[in-house]
């Protein structure tokens, strides 16, 4: 099943600090700096950093976008439900390189589900086309689920992030890859590469089991890490745990 041919493909770690904006927050004031937090991890080795803004500015703020924006040279991913006016109006003001659009509910904890993208492919078209009109790469967050795949195809999307949750929640202590689960991630990911886009994948990977899941889907493109990357850093260092987690997508 697996599809890795003779060259290494390069998986790009983006670094997603919404942790450092609900630290901060719970506190008030500016410790941790979530800027900071941003430039250390593009100077400690991320390819990227990502936050999800949310309406009611629980962790990340609108304003921290811009400031981040500002100062950072790696890659900037922006995720969030384009449903939210006022996200659509930040992502077009900014321009980061790339937009992820997840399906949140308002006030959602976490991201839970991935676009049903024949449901809602009209809508998605006429959103993703916003966005692309304004050079900004697409990521839409998805099920791997082959028709969610091809849905995702007619979209006109650049690329897909698989939602990995339950690839996470599955260890028995440690998934291989002849799991029932992970084949449903590599099919999911070898149509979608047949198809011609890009993969990204994100919730709950860690250091655990992150380098399975790249030996699995070694053609994978990046995937965007927080939580427990954040978690990690706690008691290993910021600049260790980074390192540590590229370490797995070689």
């Amino acid at each position: 099943m697996l599809n890795n041919g003779n060259s290494f493909h390069p998986t790009k770690l983006s670094v997603n600090i919404n942790k450092f904006a609900t630290l901060r927050n719970s506190r008030g004031g500016n410790n941790p700096n979530v800027v900071k937090a941003a430039i250390d991890a593009q100077v400690f080795g991320a390819d990227g950093i990502t936050i999800h803004p949310r309406p009611d500015e629980r962790h990340i703020r609108y304003s921290d976008a811009r400031e981040i924006k500002k100062v950072i040279t790696t890659e900037f991913n922006i995720e969030g439900n384009p449903l939210e006016q006022s996200f659509v109006d930040l992502v077009l003001e900014i321009q980061p390189h790339q937009v992820t659009l997840v399906p949140d509910a308002i006030g959602q904890i976490t991201s839970n589900h991935g676009w049903n993208t024949v449901e809602h492919k009209n809508y998605l078209t006429n959103i993703i086309t916003v966005f692309k009109n304004a050079g900004i790469r697409v990521s839409i967050f998805v099920d791997p689920i082959i028709e969610m795949i091809e849905g995702a195809v007619a979209t006109g999307t650049d690329r897909i992030e698989l939602y990995t949750e339950a690839y996470a929640k599955s260890q028995e202590p440690k998934i291989n890859i002849q799991h029932p689960i992970l084949l449903n991630y590599i099919v999911a990911a070898n149509k979608a590469k047949e198809l011609g886009l890009g993969i990204n994948a994100g919730h709950d990977l860690d250091l655990h089991n992150l380098k399975t899941f790249k030996q699995a889907i070694p053609f994978l493109d990046e995937v965007s890490i927080g939580h427990a990357l954040v978690c990690d850093a706690i008691y290993l260092g910021f600049e260790n745990t980074i390192q540590m987690y590229k370490r797995q997508l070689l």
